[in-house]
């Protein structure tokens, strides 16, 4: 999965970002013009950039506003371009947009977009593409996964000011509207886009596709921004952590994401580079709270208990990362640091499920290496950390094929993956009834009022304490057990150079525009 996180964006990288200045009014502006990046600049043009991507199965896509895996990922953030982005410091920044001001209630938005723009099509890019992009996410007859994120927008209400200009006016108050814009699942697609023959802004128009396989991407020699280094650019799936590596080792792809860290020495002896980025993206069991026996909160919360957190940074991840405290979005600034850190309590676990009539118990927790590195490694720890609680757990490992096919979201007991992301972005894309990736079906009356209330808070005071007071609620009931933050691992090969840590996604948030491969 996800996140929002939040995230699914592309990366302006290595000094390319754009200048960000928040005006006494409140606009979210662009500083200065143009893309300096040294990396796109510096870097020796052409060559194919082969690109080995974790999941992937029949079900991939190149939908914008739909991608799900991380193949699918990789392939949207370098054929279509949000409104806004975030850095590789986590700071939003303008992409397509110029600028974002907002009314003194905040119920309506002016939105500034760039001109000059121009889709791989020809077609400039104007207001009423974005005006299509959004209600096309927001469609109730098939929203895309970020419509919950945008449902403070009165889609039909939209309104086209000029070439450049929307206004965007909200059902009502929205305090981070930005945040929202900057996710990597809002892609801005011309008026009739057509999936068939998807068109974008981004630094690399479509070629081919193949879903479960490969696709393939040329440089856009129009794009608005310092043109992509490679000439081609080669996603391809990998199911099997094993197989992926070994490409890389064999010199089939130059670089791949979620990298096993019990493999990083491997890969450093073969010559290879190994990119590590501290994150916030966790990899939570997830517990379903509507489905017996998590139905019954003295079973989640006892499983919280029975996790060994640091043994699980220290074996799942091989030390890459550090531990949760059952809490995600912790580069938010309203993150509640200050809930006591949970520790493994085996015999309050024990005086929990006894109470809930669970003195002994045996469940079944389903896995796959398409969720990510370390995920199955966690899996097989928690089994092994259970025991001392008398709970038996049957791992289910599935290939990635599975996992996010038809029963994706329904499974009582799994896990799931999502990358750094605000507090409030994440509760839309997983913590409301409404969310497109709830996998813990989380719905709770209390909870769902404080998030609608921090929504619509504009004292940025008042919305912390909102949302700490939800996020309490979450700390003491809700279905996620986030055992820790990983560091993002990927690797690439020698003849590779452009990747710079990054605290969002894999591979630099995917950003293969100013990578360079000698031949």
């Amino acid at each position: 999965m996800t996140g929002f996180p939040l995230t699914r964006r592309d990366l302006l990288r290595r000094g390319g970002l754009l200048g960000l200045a928040v005006t006494a009014g409140g606009m979210l502006t662009a500083c200065g013009g143009g893309d300096p990046a040294p990396a796109a600049a510096g870097g020796k043009p052409g060559g194919v950039l082969r690109v080995g991507a974790t999941g992937g199965g029949a079900k991939d896509t190149l939908d914008p506003h739909n991608p799900v895996t991380y193949p699918d990922q990789a392939r949207c953030l370098n054929l279509y371009e949000p409104l806004f982005t975030r850095n590789a410091k986590y700071e939003i920044e303008p992409l397509l947009g110029e600028s974002l001001t907002p009314s003194a209630d905040a119920k309506v938005w002016t939105l500034k977009i760039r001109s000059g723009l121009t889709f791989h099509n020809g077609k400039t890019v104007d207001a009423d593409d974005v005006i299509f992009s959004l209600r096309r996410i927001l469609d109730p007859k098939q929203p895309g996964i970020g419509a919950t994120g945008l449902a403070m927008i009165d889609g039909g209400a939209l309104k086209r000011v000029d070439a450049t200009t929307v206004e965007i006016p909200l059902k009502y108050a929205y305090s981070v509207l930005d945040d929202q814009l900057a996710q990597y699942m809002m892609g801005i697609v011309p008026v009739g886009f057509d999936l068939t023959k998807p068109v974008g802004t981004g630094p690399f128009a479509f070629k081919d596709f193949a879903a479960g396989g490969r696709s393939t991407f040329t440089r856009f020699d129009n794009y608005w921004r310092d043109k992509a280094l490679p000439d081609e650019l080669v996603i391809i799936d990998f199911p099997d952590d094993t197989a992926k590596v070994n490409a890389l080792l064999s010199g089939q792809i130059d670089c791949l994401d979620n990298l096993p860290t019990s493999q990083m020495d491997v890969v450093k002896a073969a010559g290879a580079q190994v990119l590590i980025s501290e994150t916030a993206s966790w990899t939570p069991f997830t517990m379903r709270v509507d489905s017996a026996p998590f139905d019954d909160v003295r079973v989640r919360q006892a499983f919280r208990l029975i996790v060994d957190r640091p043994q699980m940074v220290a074996q799942a991840l091989n030390g890459q990362g550090r531990i949760g405290n059952d809490m995600y979005a912790p580069f938010d600034p309203a993150y509640a640091s200050e809930l006591p850190q949970r520790h493994q309590d085996l015999d309050q676990a024990k005086s929990l499920l006894k109470s809930a009539g669970h003195e002994s118990m045996t469940v079944e927790l389903v896995t796959s290496s398409g969720i990510g590195s370390g995920a199955v490694e966690a899996a097989q720890l928690f089994a092994e950390q259970a025991k001392g609680a008398g709970v038996t757990v049957q791992i289910r490992n599935t290939d990635s094929a599975t996992f996010y096919g038809k029963d994706y979201l329904s499974w009582p007991f799994a896990q799931d993956y999502w990358f750094t992301r605000s507090y409030l972005p994440q509760v839309a894309n997983g913590s409301l009834s409404t969310s497109s990736f709830n996998e813990t079906h989380w719905n709770d009356p209390g909870f769902v009022d404080l998030i609608g209330r921090a929504q619509r808070e504009l004292d940025k005071g008042k919305r912390t304490d909102l949302l700490k007071q939800a996020q309490k609620i979450e700390y003491d009931t809700g279905g996620h057990i986030i055992w820790g933050f990983k560091n993002q691992v990927d690797a690439y090969s020698a003849k590779v150079t452009g990747f710079v840590p990054d605290r969002n996604m894999p591979l630099s948030s995917y950003g293969f525009r100013s990578v360079s491969v000698s031949t």
